[in-house]
Parts: structure tokens; C-alpha cells; sequence
């Protein structure tokens, strides 16, 4: 399987976002940059996987995610859930 990650964390993201919204077909290729929400989500992903997956990120790396306009933002991508949580961990 080819992975298009920087790290250790975004390979975890998309394991745990995988797992928690039940993806039956993931991708074999994983561009962290593709939006992760939405018809162009390689996930195939909606508004209400994107609730399970801030409470999964809030429980697994104990941060919060806050208003809907800072969701709509961190979920933007796994690259840029990915950088708030290290940005949230410093």
C-alpha cells in the first residue's frame, strides 16, 4: 500500500478514522492533503462521520475541538487534523 503521510500521527489518523466510521473500502493510496469531509473525500466521508471523528481525535489524543468554524477547518484534511493536534500538544 502506497501512503502519501508525513508521519507517524497522519498514518494513525487515518487507521483511527478508518476503524471508527467504518470505511469497508479505504483507498490504497493515502493523499493527507485530499479533503477528508465531503463528495470529494476519498473516504467517502459525510457531516455525520465528521461527528465521530472529533469525538475519536477529543478521546484518543486529549484535545478539544472547538466551534463549528474551527472544526469545519481542522477537518479539513488528515494534514490539517494532523497539525492541530500537534500545535494543541505544545
Amino acid at each position: 500500500m502506497e501512503l502519501a503521510v508525513k508521519d507517524g500521527l497522519e498514518n494513525e489518523l487515518w487507521e483511527m478514522i478508518i476503524a471508527t466510521c467504518n470505511v469497508l473500502d479505504p483507498p490504497e493510496t493515502r493523499d493527507s492533503a485530499a479533503p477528508l469531509i465531503g463528495p470529494d473525500s476519498p473516504l467517502g466521508l459525510d457531516s455525520l462521520d465528521a461527528v465521530e471523528i472529533v469525538v475519536a481525535v477529543q478521546k484518543g489524543y486529549d484535545v478539544r475541538i472547538g466551534a463549528e468554524d474551527t472544526s469545519r477547518e481542522v477537518l479539513g484534511s488528515i494534514a490539517t487534523l494532523a497539525d492541530f493536534i500537534r500545535r494543541s500538544r505544545m
